[in-house]
């Protein structure tokens, strides 16, 4: 399993890459692989605040569905276009392409966001 040193991840498996004055949130690889063949991301929260713990959407695999957690408070800003047409990205890329939202850059990072090395002790991996 892949997990990039210079994401954050939380222990719902979501993972936050800052980027300039705004961050990605995207699930982690060993969360897609759990989940199975990702069929429909479903998140209807595009301009909306969305408190640290939150649920923002859902991600759908073949045999269930899945509430994706806000690891920050932050706003919505964009969903990922490609998703839509191809949310088998977020199996074959979740780190890249797969990524699920663009969100406002917190103010302040939680102080529940874990490092790669933490979250591979988390995970077992």
């Amino acid at each position: 399993m892949n997990f990039p040193a210079e994401l954050k991840y939380t222990k719902d498996h979501e993972w936050v890459r800052v980027e300039a004055d705004f961050a990605y949130i995207g699930i982690t690889d060993f969360a897609q692989r759990e989940l199975g063949d990702i069929v429909f991301v479903d998140i209807n929260t595009v301009g909306t605040e969305v408190a640290e713990g939150d649920i923002f959407g859902t991600v759908e695999a073949v045999k269930t569905v899945s509430d994706l957690f806000m690891p920050v408070t932050a706003t919505v800003l964009e969903l990922n276009p490609q998703l839509d047409a191809s949310p088998e990205l977020v199996n074959s890329d979740p780190y890249g392409e797969g990524w699920m939202v663009k969100v406002s850059l917190p103010t302040a990072e939680s102080k529940g966001l874990l490092s790669a090395e933490e979250y591979i002790q988390l995970v077992g991996a």
